[in-house]
């Protein structure tokens, strides 16, 4: 198990940037992929952006080029470095861990954060 807590939210101007942090309970080394995804009201949650534990990214084509998802395992921290923000950017932005094993068969587990609310005004 892993808890999650995000933090970096708040309110900025188009073009602005900002730096979400999701703060994990216990060592990120092994957990296998950690990602962002953001959700605004009446609409699905959405991946943003991914790494693995080795290191691979992966983000959704609409922040390419402006967002940077990186991992800093000795203070058990992922960060989503946010810039030229734009106000379709606003959403509330949530921080998950998968954990997979086997026992038996492939599992898997995810753990989402409470969210942290990025504005952006035009």
């Amino acid at each position: 198990q892993v808890q999650l807590v995000e933090s970096g939210g708040g309110l900025v101007q188009a073009g602005g940037s900002l730096r979400l942090s999701c703060l994990a309970s216990r060592s990120i080394f092994s957990i296998n992929t950690m990602d962002w995804y953001r959700q605004t009201p009446g609409k699905q949650r959405e991946l943003v952006a991914g790494i693995t534990s080795g290191g691979s990214t992966n983000y959704a084509d609409s922040v390419k080029g402006r967002f940077t998802i990186s991992r800093d395992n000795a203070k058990n921290t992922v960060y989503l470095q946010m810039n030229r923000l734009q106000p379709e950017d606003t959403a509330v932005y949530y921080c998950k861990a998968r954990i997979t094993g086997y026992m038996g068969a492939d599992y898997y587990n995810d753990y989402w954060g409470q969210g942290t609310q990025v504005t952006v005004s035009s």
